[in-house]
């Protein structure tokens, strides 16, 4: 089992309606600003456990399960509306951090959240580190009819447990999932994150199952089309200076096979005022479990530069 250098504390705070879960490291310093780390699709808090160990110097981080992921909890619904997740951050900053602008890494579906509120709260936002978080590829107007019948059909699924999230018989099954997804990933990482990641249930025939801290409703498309023209608006809006980091497994070709590419995501990121990219070798998307001594040279760098 891996071995944490940095312990956290668990606190819950009630954030619009949810009960949520907030992982804190460290003590607020008056002469520093708090660090605010959001993880993607799937994932929870503890995921950044790796990249807080490697840092070298002290710093607060707060970082939370979103709403329906984790031990974040919330009444029972059928589908996530993705502008609920930047009302959560404006919240989570109102709360440790009022009226103070902060430091903000986001992985993923994280890095997309972060990549928006900092375009439409930009004096919120000190500095950004945007970890794979790419956005969508363009859609058109004639897929809307087509992505609504879809949402019905999905929400319908919910309702009928038909989108329930594969349980397992043990940790190491879990272990062993995280691993699938990520060949990279050690074998004491992947067993101290299972424990995170899922929780043991004991099930109606009296034997224990793993079940994913994760909502099956976040499985449900999103009903409205990702519109580009409104991103790269809001993109261009960002003061912030931002830091994209990339992986050197090239995600988007895996995922979008030539609909989306790494040269158009390069070129909206052009409209951020202040940006420049970085690539880690030997990584993938989940480049914080891949490389984290690398990528905490790479944030604190950024964080501390004049």
């Amino acid at each position: 089992m891996y071995a944490i250098q940095r312990h956290s504390r668990t606190e819950f705070i009630p954030l619009r309606g949810h009960r949520y879960h907030v992982r804190c490291w460290g003590e607020p310093r008056p002469a520093q600003r708090p660090l605010f780390m959001v993880h993607g699709w799937m994932d929870v808090s503890a995921s950044y456990q790796f990249v807080v160990d490697a840092l070298q110097a002290e710093r607060h981080i707060i970082a939370p399960d979103w709403r329906g992921f984790g031990l974040s909890t919330g009444p029972w619904c059928d589908h996530y509306a993705f502008a609920d997740y930047l009302g959560d951050l404006e919240c989570l900053l109102d709360h440790y951090a009022p009226g103070q602008a902060v430091d903000l890494v986001g992985h993923s579906m994280g890095g997309n959240v972060a990549m928006m509120y900092a375009g439409v709260r930009p004096e919120r936002i000190h500095r950004l580190i945007n970890l794979e978080g790419f956005g969508m590829p363009q859609t058109r107007p004639a897929q809307a009819p087509g992505r609504y019948a879809r949402w019905l059909d999905e929400i319908r699924a919910v309702g009928q447990g038909g989108l329930a999230l594969k349980t397992y018989d043990s940790l190491e099954a879990v272990a062993a999932r995280l691993r699938k997804t990520n060949p990279r990933l050690a074998h004491d990482k992947s067993l101290w994150l299972a424990g995170h990641w899922a929780q043991a249930e004991t099930a109606e025939d009296g034997q224990t199952r793993w079940r994913i801290l994760g909502e099956e409703a976040h499985k449900v498309v999103s009903a409205q089309l990702f519109r580009v023209d409104e991103m790269l608006e809001i993109m261009q809006r960002i003061t912030a200076p931002v830091l994209a980091v990339e992986a050197s497994d090239d995600s988007l070709a895996q995922w979008w096979k030539g609909q989306y590419s790494l040269d158009e995501y390069h070129q909206r990121l052009q409209r951020v005022a202040c940006c420049e990219v970085a690539r880690l070798q030997e990584a993938g998307h989940m480049l914080h479990h891949d490389q984290p001594t690398a990528l905490a040279r790479l944030i604190e760098d950024f964080l501390d530069r004049k």
